[in-house]
């Protein structure tokens, strides 16, 4: 299957982006803590350049932890300023601000110098379809500021949100890039929900993330479907599908539900929790 996803409004919104960036102090870039490199628009590098720089590993609870340490050392060795959070329960929330200063503060001395007192830090907030910007600027900003939903392309436009006096966010819709250099990447972006379920082959997506896991973290699929002695995904497909009581008429399985089931399952965590790369893949 061939893994792409670019609307129309992406690319206005890469030029709304681009036009603001004028405005903005510090990045905050949001990326999926189980796809940390395969979630990171390369755009957003060269858009960025000059401003101070924080990476946000969002839905840190659904990734490996082992992983979660390992990806939060390389980014910080490529000089980012980097915290593990989760947007939905607050974990690391509290941390942010700190990690904002720390990452601003020759700015702000700028600024004491110049005789500027307490002019506010501006931030916008990057990151692709689906990785949590809208929930993590509402669990950040202690009320609901910006529309969140469980599917990409949500937010449509950009939005500036006054947190305290001290940082003001603006909040920009998830954007893609054009043409994904590895195959990959696609498939990894729509494993975890940031490319629209509807353009997709849900089963054979099901069976790449069955054949990873399978690979990976067999248990944990023996586990949630009570299975074993899995052959390869297609063999742990029909299983998980009896196991579940997915059938069309008669005993005939039916495989597309069972693939929603588990794609639905990965994604929210379920099955438990799994990173799909490494670092040592993007050294």
């Amino acid at each position: 299957m061939n893994y792409q996803w670019y609307p129309g409004h992406m690319t206005k919104a890469k030029r709304m982006m681009q036009e603001n960036i004028k405005l903005i102090d510090l990045v905050i870039e949001l990326v999926d803590a189980r796809i940390p490199m395969s979630s990171r628009n390369p755009d957003i590098d060269e858009l960025a350049k000059g401003k101070s720089r924080i990476i946000l590993l969002n839905k840190s609870d659904l990734a490996d932890a082992s992983y979660n340490d390992k990806w939060t050392d390389y980014f910080k060795e490529k000089g980012f300023h980097v915290l593990l959070i989760n947007s939905k329960t607050g974990a690391g929330i509290k941390s942010i601000q700190g990690l904002v200063q720390e990452a601003c503060k020759e700015k702000i001395e700028r600024d004491r110098k110049r005789g500027i007192i307490n002019r506010p830090v501006r931030a916008m907030v990057v990151g692709i379809p689906n990785v949590g910007k809208s929930t993590f600027i509402n669990s950040f900003a202690g009320r609901a500021c910006a529309k969140t939903g469980n599917k990409p392309g949500v937010t449509k436009g950009k939005q500036w949100i006054r947190l305290n006096k001290g940082l003001e966010l603006l909040d920009t819709p998830g954007i893609l890039w054009p043409r994904f250099e590895h195959q990959q990447v696609g498939e990894r972006l729509a494993m975890i929900g940031s490319i629209n379920d509807e353009i997709l082959h849900m089963d054979e997506l099901a069976l790449a993330t069955i054949n990873y896991i399978a690979k990976q973290y067999p248990d944990l699929l023996q586990k949630r479907y009570n299975i074993e002695s899995i052959q390869d995904g297609y063999d742990a497909l029909k299983k998980i599908a009896k196991s579940r009581g997915c059938f069309l008429k008669g005993e005939e399985l039916d495989l597309l539900r069972a693939s929603h089931l588990v794609m639905e399952d990965f994604r929210s965590g379920k099955i438990g929790r799994i990173t799909l790369e490494c670092p040592e893949d993007w050294q």
